[in-house]
């Protein structure tokens, strides 16, 4: 019997006539507030997955759950096991070179000088503490958060990749980063996975409501503070996805994790859009240039014309990839708010610039800041939208 309470099958059937998804309503594997029987609730202490209730750490050393322990998935109702592959081809290593600092050591000292002699030391901690509760918050029903863009090269993997670390570190409940861009996506080599096997796909076929959190993690690769990655291939081009193994996968694996974000393929794919609809928050990345303005806003007017919740829980991210953009960005910020959406700058990073694994001990401060702040602002959307 259909759950009058499932958010997903609410928002996929009110954007049917957009997307043509109404015909295709999620499994009942979904978890929700007022369904105990399908799953332990997020809230509730002792289920697999808890989240940050009444004891909650300081920002700066979050408590963790213990680890899972390895699990080899075996006896499902998969035939085939897939053979595991490196992220990254043997023969590329040796072109790897020594990942930069985000921001010239000068810079690094002055900023340090500053913090020492000013007084607006204390007010950073203060706006730090402030962020960290705001991340900390306990849910009832994991949070979905999709991040897209365009086209490609606007940022939306590094994003994505910024956002599943920074809730990782704050949350004490697991974290998943699904990669739903099948056939040439980049999250796993920027979260430094050095190999994968199971992929979305893949688990679609296998999960399964009777599943412990431990079942799950098997088939999933683990990243440090207690998050995991579930890629969208194993690196080959034709590698597909489609909308119902993607439902499958969000509504089955969405009671394990406190936080999900997904990095879905460039619009208008299809999946994208499911993605984005059964969202409570979503993030569109955009090159901080006239042409990545202008395609958004565009993007953004024809968002104004679905269900008011979908501009309002959206968040354009302007990704500076040079060291200063060819525009003003306060007069672009402002047009692109002026549909609803919010709208926040990710600055040039010469760490993130220069591609390949994620080590945020060498990302600048404003880029640590500007993530900090972008992921505990799409937190809060996410939670207006059950």
């Amino acid at each position: 019997m259909p759950n009058a309470d499932n958010w997903q099958g609410d928002v996929l059937r009110d954007l049917g006539g957009a997307s043509q998804q109404g015909e295709r309503r999620p499994r009942a594997a979904a978890h929700d507030a007022g369904a105990p029987s399908q799953g332990p609730d997020l809230a509730t202490p002792g289920g697999p997955a808890q989240s940050s209730g009444a004891a909650t750490p300081g920002p700066g050393a979050p408590r963790r759950p213990e680890q899972p322990a390895s699990y080899a998935p075996g006896g499902g109702p998969h035939r085939n096991t897939p053979d595991s592959r490196p992220v990254v081809d043997d023969a590329l290593t040796g072109a790897i070179r020594k990942p930069r600092h985000g921001e010239p050591l000068v810079s690094r000292a002055a900023q340090a000088v500053r913090r020492i002699v000013s007084s607006s030391a204390a007010r950073e901690v203060t706006e730090i503490t402030r962020t960290a509760e705001r991340l900390q918050q306990p849910v009832r029903t994991g949070r979905q958060i999709a991040v897209t863009s365009i086209r490609g090269g606007a940022g939306k993997t590094t994003v994505a990749a910024l956002l599943g670390t920074t809730y990782a570190h704050y949350r004490q409940d697991p974290v998943l980063l699904v990669e739903a861009d099948p056939a040439l996506g980049s999250l796993p080599l920027r979260l430094g996975s050095p190999s994968l096997r199971w992929t979305t796909g893949d688990v679609a076929n296998i999960v399964e409501p009777q599943m412990s959190l431990l079942d799950i993690t098997g088939y999933l690769v683990q990243l440090p503070d207690n998050a995991w990655l579930l890629p969208g291939s194993q690196g080959r081009i034709g590698a597909m996805l489609d909308t119902r193994a993607y439902e499958r996968v969000m509504v089955s694996l969405r009671r394990y994790f406190g936080v999900t974000v997904v990095d879905c393929e460039t619009l208008p794919a299809e999946v994208a859009r499911v993605a984005l609809s059964a969202a409570q928050a979503r993030i569109l990345t955009a090159p901080a240039t006239l042409e990545g303005v202008t395609s958004t806003y565009n993007v953004l007017e024809w968002m104004q014309g679905l269900p008011r919740h979908v501009i309002d829980g959206t968040v354009v991210v302007l990704t500076e990839q040079v060291p200063r953009a060819g525009i003003d960005l306060g007069k672009a910020a402002q047009r692109l708010q002026s549909t609803g959406a919010g709208v926040q700058v990710l600055p040039y990073d010469r760490h993130l610039a220069a591609g390949g694994a994620i080590r945020t001990e060498l990302l600048a401060r404003s880029t640590r800041q500007a993530a900090t702040r972008l992921a505990a602002d799409v937190f809060q959307l996410s939670q207006k939208r059950r």
